[in-house]
């Protein structure tokens, strides 16, 4: 039995090759990629209908279309090449157009025009010693009319600085280079601004600040020494908190101890000065005193009650009380003869915004601004000054500067206040 069944073994064995099928297993890769071409096959007939423009770009057009499609953006790259080109010349053009940038592009810009606007400049910013040092050498470079406006400036320099020394030797220099008379020094305006030619006549213009308390203690003086006083406050347009409580103290001062104040033209003054002050905002307390002493003085007492309320509701304490005039000794000087209505400036003006000037001159029918009194201006007060007077310009109404040194006429120009007022330099 055991014999047989080592017989039946090798019948047995060619079974096993038989299992090979197994072997076919591991050829199992028709995954599901077989059946996808399967299905595949059907939609053949559309793709061989697809494929067979497919051959044609492939075999003969490969580099026809791709040179075509380099072609069609070619150009579109010039075309937003031309408009840049067209964009920066324009720019060009719109830049070049205001002196006031101080960015020339072009090569026949007038050279000098670009010095006068450095110096103008150095003069605003108080860089009196960089300022002087470039007109010494200016004026020695450019000949003619050019020239002169360079010794214009210095001249004006030297006078604001005070260095009357420099100025007369400088005149000798001018009258030998351009053979004509120098200009002659002019004694300071705003000394003089609070006094005029009669005694105990006094003229309070302008915009008052804390360089113009030497006026107000001019006028302190002679009440001081109970002499009677006339004060015109027709061409006052305002004043700061320092000079209106100096300014309310000597008044009161005067009221109590009576002694004749006449205060001439303060009506306009005051309806600003109490527009100006809201109930219920905590500040300007001097300027808060000087309105309740004028209301004392001019108004009924109505009125003055009615705002000291709204001084105690502002500051939380008693406000000055009403108080009968006291029996006044002397008479006020007679009132001077009025020269004009020009609206005058003076001292340095910086950092001013102008905001009562524009009403004070809406309301006069040729507006004039006096300058001869003004020293020096920075730039952001100039352009201040020119948004001021743009709106009287569009309304059709012509407003006159008057008597700016050259300094400051420049720095106007530049500021392009020319194109809103009319500017008058005082001939040298």
């Amino acid at each position: 039995m055991v014999f047989s069944f080592f017989k039946k073994q090798p019948q047995q064995m060619p079974k096993r090759p038989a299992a090979q099928p197994r072997a076919q297993e591991p050829v199992v890769p028709p995954f599901s990629p077989p059946p996808a071409p399967e299905a595949l096959s059907e939609p053949l007939p559309d793709l061989e209908f697809t494929v067979t423009p497919l051959p044609k770009p492939v075999a003969a057009q490969p580099a026809a279309p791709p040179v075509a499609a380099a072609a069609k953006p070619l150009p579109r790259s010039p075309e937003p090449n031309d408009d840049l080109d067209f964009t920066i010349s324009q720019f060009e053009r719109d830049f070049t157009d205001s002196s006031v940038m101080a960015i020339n592009v072009e090569h026949d810009l007038d050279p000098a025009q670009g010095e006068v606007e450095r110096i103008v400049l150095l003069f605003a910013n108080r860089q009196d010693a960089a300022a002087r040092s470039v007109l010494e050498t200016l004026i020695r470079h450019y000949q003619g009319s050019e020239g002169r406006r360079f010794w214009m400036l210095l001249f004006d320099l030297l006078q604001v600085i005070g260095d009357r020394p420099a100025f007369e030797q400088l005149g000798i220099e001018f009258a030998e280079a351009c053979e004509t008379s120098p200009p002659a020094w002019r004694e300071a305006v705003g000394e003089a601004l609070a006094t005029t030619t009669l005694s105990g006549v006094f003229t309070l213009q302008g915009v008052l600040t804390a360089e113009d308390l030497k006026s107000v203690a001019n006028i302190a003086g002679v009440l001081a020494k109970r002499q009677p006083v006339r004060i015109d406050c027709s061409r006052l347009i305002g004043c700061d908190d320092e000079v209106a409580g100096q300014l309310a103290a000597m008044l009161a001062q005067a009221r109590r101890e009576g002694v004749a104040v006449a205060v001439d033209g303060v009506e306009a003054f005051l309806v600003r000065l109490n527009e100006r002050l809201q109930t219920g905002t905590a500040s300007h307390e001097p300027a808060w005193l000087l309105l309740l002493e004028l209301l004392q003085r001019y108004a009924a007492q109505d009125a003055f009650e009615e705002r000291a309320v709204d001084y105690a509701i502002t500051f939380e304490r008693s406000p000055p009380s009403w108080e009968s005039s006291p029996i006044v000794r002397g008479t006020p000087p007679a009132r001077p003869p009025v020269l004009d209505d020009a609206h005058f400036l003076h001292g340095d003006l910086r950092d001013q915004r102008f905001t009562e000037l524009s009403a004070a001159l809406a309301q006069v029918e040729l507006p004039v601004i006096d300058f001869s009194g003004v020293s020096r201006m920075d730039f952001f007060s100039a352009s201040q000054l020119a948004n001021c007077l743009t709106p009287l310009k569009a309304a059709g109404r012509e407003v006159v500067i008057r008597s700016p040194h050259h300094l400051v006429a420049e720095l106007m120009a530049l500021v392009g206040l020319n194109k809103v007022a009319r500017i008058i330099v005082p001939k040298s």
